[in-house]
């Protein structure tokens, strides 16, 4: 009887999931249509480019053209976010989910005590979720304490957390027991071993990815700071036998934080110390340690206040350069991607800074010289259209493309190097009236793509290193003036940093204007106090920026610029 009352209940539920998965299809395929409209207009005349989802829109005055695809445009970006594979096994079970393992009676008292609010609650939740699932895993004696006070590794810990000053922290930021504590109890050994725990990895936390985040700082720093995970810092510090050492390799292993380090420090020993200058340093070495942990074996360096490039091999510098940099207006932002692509003759896409800044004031006004006189073509979805016949007062302009093509009059010169990024941020050679520009202090121009002044040699050098291409070959990509991609084989890393101080070999500080404010902004959040670090001047107004204003003056556009010094 009990056999056929389990058939019967194993059908009934073999006959609901069928059910369930019969509505769940037919609720997918019952979508509603989307409302049918002009594909390049909007509601109203936005300012900012558009999301993938298309609004309902005002009638256009003229058809909209034909669709078809935007293949050849490097600079277009591809929001589309990446999607789990559904085939993906389950995560395995984490610590938490496993029984403990048989533990040291003192050990027992600190799993106990982890779970008591009271004594965690100046932790950050990740190091007590850590410290929590280390334990579980760990039953032998505690690491730091004994039945009569410290161990001699636990002491060796609160020294080095006591130099924290000497590495850009706070030593007074760390908790520590008092170094001759006597610890007569097991609930005493329990509470002295957590608080030292929690205050290694603080330590951690601090000196390997900083005290603040980036982009609280200001959303010009696009970084990811290289945090270590809680459990392993514990697991590592336990397997060691020094743990002072092991506390010290947390901290940046690049060569210009260890210099800053050195300058901290002898700024401190001096008869007057300067406390602007001791500021800068330890913000510059905060923002190493936004850094990457590996900056890679062949890299190339953007130092935008310092308006240079440079390209570093093992450790050495192979190439520098000059560059121009985006405007405090149009600031180059703080990040790393890899180089993917060298375009040699490369056209131009407008990117959605000039379209809404200088293109559309004036198509507003029918201003369409500026579009002839500078060969620029218009396009809707790989299809050309006449711009005359758009009403741009109506239209939404980021969904049309403006193409230069290459020329003596590209905005991007011969050559433009490719490491894509959500900023459409990338380098390239300018024209020839910008030139001059390089003899100049300040080298702030443009919409944030960074410029430099020898980028024929720069694209010799990164192709030599990438895959041994001969100077020949690259000679013969600038000079014949045709379209030329060669995609890189290593793909290095391009980090476009922003330090205000910089430490040569023989220890010499070069400080740099704080082009954007960057420096205020952060010695706000850090020291509470700007003083020191005055506010930037405002962005100088070119004459190439004057295009819309000059066309409202007439609507052929004359006395209007037809210069497209400001491209990119």
């Amino acid at each position: 009887m009990r056999r056929y009352f389990l058939i019967a209940m194993t059908c009934c539920m073999a006959l609901a999931a069928c059910l369930g998965a019969l509505a769940a299809a037919r609720a997918e395929t019952q979508t509603v249509p989307p409302l049918r409209k002009l594909p390049w207009e909007s509601d109203t005349a936005a300012t900012q480019p558009p999301e993938p989802a298309v609004s309902p829109s005002v009638s256009s005055p003229t058809p909209a053209p034909e669709a078809a695809s935007e293949t050849d445009s490097e600079e277009e970006t591809d929001t589309a976010k990446d999607e789990p594979d559904e085939g993906e096994p389950e995560e395995v079970a984490e610590a938490a989910d496993l029984p403990p393992v048989p533990a040291h009676p003192t050990v027992t008292i600190i799993r106990e005590k982890l779970t008591d609010p009271k004594v965690t609650k100046d932790a950050a939740d990740e190091d007590v979720a850590g410290l929590q699932a280390f334990y579980r895993a760990w039953g032998e004696p505690p690491l730091w304490v004994t039945e009569t006070g410290l161990s001699t590794k636990g002491k060796a810990a609160i020294r080095e957390i006591g130099k924290a000053d000497d590495w850009g922290l706070k030593a007074d930021d760390f908790t520590v027991p008092e170094a001759d504590v006597q610890l007569a109890t097991a609930e005493a050994q329990a509470l002295a071993q957590i608080t030292l725990d929690l205050a290694i990895l603080k330590y951690a936390r601090l000196a390997s990815g900083g005290e603040h985040v980036p982009s609280e700082i200001s959303d010009l720093f696009d970084q990811s700071p290289p945090f270590r995970d809680p459990k392993i810092v514990m697991a590592d510090i336990a397997a060691s036998d020094s743990p002072d050492i092991y506390l010290q390799t947390l901290h940046p292993a690049h060569e210009q934080f260890d210099r800053l380090r050195d300058a901290l420090i002898e700024a401190r020993k001096a008869d007057e110390p300067k406390e602007t200058d001791i500021r800068r340093l330890l913000m510059n070495m905060e923002r190493w340690r936004w850094m990457p942990e590996e900056l890679g074996p062949l890299y190339v360096w953007l130092n935008t206040p310092e308006y240079m490039l440079y390209v570093v091999k093992d450790g050495e510098t192979v190439f520098k350069d000059k560059t121009l940099v985006g405007t405090i207006g149009n600031p180059t932002p703080v990040f790393s991607a890899d180089m993917e692509t060298i375009v040699f003759n490369p056209d131009w896409i407008a990117p959605p800074t000039v379209l809404k800044e200088k293109f559309w004031p004036a198509l507003k006004r029918k201003y369409y010289d500026i579009l002839k006189s500078n060969k620029i073509s218009v396009s809707y979805r790989g299809k050309r259209i006449d711009p005359k016949k758009i009403d741009w007062q109506r239209t939404n302009i980021h969904k049309f493309t403006f193409r230069q093509k290459a020329g003596p009059k590209n905005v991007l010169g011969k050559a433009k190097f490719l490491y894509p990024n959500k900023h459409v941020v990338y380098m390239h050679d300018t024209l020839p009236p910008r030139r001059k520009i390089f003899k100049e202090d300040k080298r702030d121009i443009g919409y944030g793509c960074v410029r430099m002044s020898k980028p024929q040699a720069f694209a010799a050098v990164m192709l030599a290193e990438d895959q041994e291409l001969p100077q020949s070959d690259v000679k013969k990509f600038w000079n014949k003036s045709v379209n030329k991609a060669v995609s890189m084989e290593k793909k290095p890393p391009v980090h476009t940093t922003y330090f205000t101080a910089v430490v040569d070999e023989e220890g010499k500080v070069s400080t740099f204007k704080d082009l954007y404010g960057l420096d205020r902004m952060q010695a706000k959040a850090v020291f509470g106090s700007v003083d020191g670090f005055p506010k930037p001047p405002p962005e100088k107004k070119r004459l190439s920026q004057s295009v819309a204003a000059s066309s409202r003056d007439s609507n052929t556009g004359a006395g209007s610029t037809n210069s497209l010094g400001f491209g990119d």
